[in-house]
């Protein structure tokens, strides 16, 4: 079982780290915004979808770390970033440009919580951090 590691520079980049880190549970105790590093990161238990193959198979989760870098300010909307035992399952991250290279990192969260980070430019990186483990449940989403 292989560690991923990805490093996204352009909004493409963004894409697959996103198909990557879509259904991550998330508590908000875990993440966090170091404002003199300008540096927001999350610890995350991601769904690992690249094993997706035996229709049984529930599926593994993985405990990984997702990090941006050049964040100037960040904004939260839907959810109290400050609950203790608040928890989120991460649904795609996205990337709109403003004044090249600088724009917005959105993180939507099922239920309708947003994250926005205002970025000097695009970096982020995702990292399993090793551990993992069997899923209780393969994600489903209703598509109606």
């Amino acid at each position: 079982m292989t560690d991923l590691k990805l490093i996204a520079l352009d909004p493409e980049d963004l894409e697959v780290v996103s198909a990557h880190v879509q259904d991550a549970v998330i508590r908000t105790a875990d993440m966090g915004y170091a404002r003199a590093d300008r540096r927001f990161a999350m610890l995350m238990n991601r769904f690992d979808w690249s094993r997706d193959g035996n229709p049984r198979d529930k599926g593994l989760r993985k405990r990984a770390a997702l990090h941006f870098d050049g964040v100037s300010h960040v904004a939260f909307s839907g959810f109290d970033p400050a609950a203790p035992e608040g928890v989120l399952s991460l649904l795609a991250v996205n990337f709109q440009l403003a004044d090249a290279p600088s724009g917005t990192v959105e993180l939507r969260f099922a239920g309708g919580g947003t994250i926005r980070l205002t970025v000097d430019y695009l970096e982020a990186r995702l990292a399993d951090l090793g551990a993992a483990w069997a899923a209780s449940a393969k994600p489903a989403h209703d598509l109606d």
